[in-house]
């Protein structure tokens, strides 16, 4: 019975999708158009997928060439409304992801707004030097027309054979696919095929001018959460795998590659860590007197500052962050981009650029 309502809720959420969709389409919402490229880094499916890593790739390419700024909604915070992020905020005041990119990128300006039409353009207004937005996820928003959607797909969850929600984890239609200009499939297996990539293209393109990448993720050294110091973790150690990601079973795995994981510690997405959990930490270190906490960096952003986790705890938890690592030359995306966006100047469209 759950499984019947389920898949009824799924095709009531997929009519609602199509009747926006539509409207969008034929103009009766109106999607805004600005005066400097957007590029835009989405998905179709519930996270996961490797945004975060796509629009720090992004941001640390095209902030040597231009003035950029990053919009996003900024999930999970407790406020509302238009926030400039700063590298002393708290994730719960401007969200996980939005604070992880401004650590990264602290000269670079940071802004979370549900409504990203209008954080764009009190952007133009405030920040008139900037000539590019690098917009984390916005393919659904469509209130903003961008001048480039690149969507993450996870390859360990084809959208082919995936459901709309809440029966599936979709969230948004594959037909809807076709708005997007390149596809960057994450998570690709070490013997991916160039018949499984064939494939992929096949599923994800529905014109002959989107372009498909293939990546994995790349790990970095590990760092102590509370110096944030490089500390090498060898091979087989022991570890307890915690995260609060949108696929923790991913990262469980790609651990258990490396290390002894004798216990895991899996929360929902954009999870905050409240004192329970805190207290789950250090039951399971207790337990596993010799071994250490691992976790993703968007979790250390939220334990980074806590007072409230005992130092017996904190000095045991390491994080690493990822990178993007292309299975084919990752110069060929960024020299497509480079064109787009030459054209896209040479237009007439950005002034000082």
């Amino acid at each position: 019975m759950k499984q019947l309502l389920l898949k009824i809720s799924s095709l009531l959420y997929g009519f609602v999708l199509r009747i926006r969709h539509w409207m969008f389409d034929v103009g009766m919402l109106h999607s805004e158009e600005f005066d400097i490229p957007i590029l835009c880094v989405g998905n179709i499916t519930v996270g996961g997928t490797g945004k975060t890593p796509a629009v720090e790739m992004l941001v640390g390419y095209y902030s040597k060439t231009h003035n950029v700024a990053v919009v996003s909604r900024g999930y999970g915070r407790n406020t509302k409304g238009y926030v400039e992020v700063s590298v002393e905020d708290s994730y719960i005041k401007v969200g996980d992801e939005p604070l992880q990119i401004k650590r990264k990128f602290p000269n670079v300006p940071v802004v979370v707004c549900e409504k990203r039409a209008y954080a764009v353009a009190r952007i133009r207004e405030e920040m008139p030097d900037v000539n590019m937005i690098i917009m984390d996820d916005g393919f659904q928003h469509r209130h903003i027309k961008p001048y480039l959607n690149i969507i993450m797909v996870d390859a360990t969850r084809p959208v082919e054979r995936d459901h709309l929600l809440p029966y599936g984890q979709l969230r948004d239609t594959i037909p809807s696919l076709h708005r997007a200009h390149y596809f960057i499939v994450t998570k690709c297996p070490e013997d991916m095929s160039p018949i499984d990539m064939r494939i992929q293209r096949k599923v994800l393109t529905f014109k002959p001018s989107q372009q498909v990448f293939f990546t994995r993720f790349r790990r970095s050294v590990m760092r102590t959460l509370v110096e944030g110091r490089p500390m090498p973790l060898p091979a087989g150690s022991k570890i307890i795998a915690m995260s609060g990601i949108g696929n923790s079973d991913v990262f469980n795995e790609e651990l258990r590659g490396r290390f002894n994981v004798v216990e895991t510690l899996d929360f929902d997405d954009h999870h905050t860590y409240r004192l329970g959990d805190l207290a789950l930490m250090q039951k399971a270190l207790e337990r596993n007197p010799d071994a250490v906490i691992v976790t993703t960096e968007k979790d250390a952003i939220k334990l980074f500052n806590s007072r409230r986790i005992p130092s017996e705890v904190s000095s045991r938890i390491l994080y690493e962050s990822v990178e993007i690592q292309f299975v084919e030359d990752a110069a060929e995306l960024f020299a497509k981009l480079d064109k787009d966006i030459k054209y896209y100047n040479n237009a007439g469209y950005i002034k000082g650029c």
